[in-house]
């Protein structure tokens, strides 16, 4: 069996789980719990799931050498990345913050190529700009609420810190696929996130009235804590095994696109032709990038 397509339906499934969560996680903030809360919920809910499941997974000792690179994947990936959304999402709008991560990556591709010597095909290059097309019509032609967008330029700011953070979390936990389960890499990744996250984010989270949450609340909490914290790490670290970082952070693009097929489901809001056009350039681009030459591996 293709060992890429299950890597690439992981990729798929963590960008849909992305883009859904642009709006879940933003309701939920602050009427419901404060962003820096909310990150202490989510590692902490993660790396209680990935210690349960690792003792079904192999038994590995981490190698001395390792571990500075995990801490510093921690603080990129679970730290500096997870405050900074979830505090941007606060201030921005859903839509605004959707299409920001779409940057991501063109800085992965100019990284990868300068730290990991990661080749830039011509076809990925296309790819890439060619969803990111798709992405900023999106942009120009998606009108959002700027309801509960209190501050929409220093939001738009932390969500760009945001996702160059996440795109030198790809890259530096890249090699690291390769030498361990993704379950071993998850729970020491999430655990060090614990710690290094709870000085900043334990106040907010005591503060929550966890008594009085309406129950579509905790709903949509546990959603971001299952779904858009365990799974997504945990399919997104599975697909780093068989496909590039570049590749992988390719499929950011599909979260605008997720995010108002979800808001299209949900009545919020309607499709026309450039949505279409957007769309089509949004999954060709996503077929650049993650279309594999016989001679060459992406």
């Amino acid at each position: 069996m293709n060992k890429r397509l299950p890597a690439i339906l992981a990729a798929i499934g963590a960008s849909t789980i992305y883009g859904i969560n642009h709006t879940v996680a933003k309701d939920l903030m602050p009427e419901f719990i404060q962003p820096y809360g909310f990150i202490f919920l989510r590692v902490t809910g993660a790396a209680i799931l990935f210690w349960l499941i690792s003792f079904w997974g192999p038994k590995e000792k981490v190698a001395t050498g390792d571990w500075p690179r995990i801490i510093t994947c921690t603080v990129l990936g679970m730290v500096i990345n997870m405050l900074l959304f979830f505090k941007g999402l606060s201030l921005t709008t859903p839509i605004n913050s959707s299409v920001i991560t779409t940057i991501t990556p063109i800085m992965v591709l100019i990284l990868a190529s300068i730290l990991i010597k990661e080749k830039i095909t011509l076809l990925k290059t296309a790819g890439i700009f060619t969803g990111l097309a798709g992405a900023v019509m999106l942009i120009f032609f998606s009108a959002g609420s700027t309801v509960n967008a209190p501050n929409i330029p220093l939001g738009n700011l932390f969500v760009i810190i945001n996702a160059l953070s996440y795109g030198l979390y790809l890259i530096m936990v890249k090699p690291l696929t390769a030498k361990y389960h993704p379950f071993t890499l998850m729970k020491w990744l999430f655990l060090f996130a614990v710690f290094i996250n709870l000085p900043l984010t334990i106040h907010e989270f005591l503060e929550v009235q966890w008594t009085s949450l309406p129950s579509h609340a905790i709903i949509k909490m546990s959603f971001v804590v299952v779904g858009t914290t365990f799974l997504t790490y945990l399919l997104n670290v599975y697909a780093l095994k068989q496909l590039s970082a570049s590749t992988i952070s390719a499929f950011v693009y599909l979260q605008p696109l997720i995010a108002i097929i979800y808001a299209v489901s949900m009545g919020a809001d309607s499709l026309n032709l450039i949505k279409v056009v957007a769309a089509i350039l949004v999954f060709s681009g996503v077929y650049m990038v993650t279309k594999k030459k016989t001679e060459t591996r992406s």
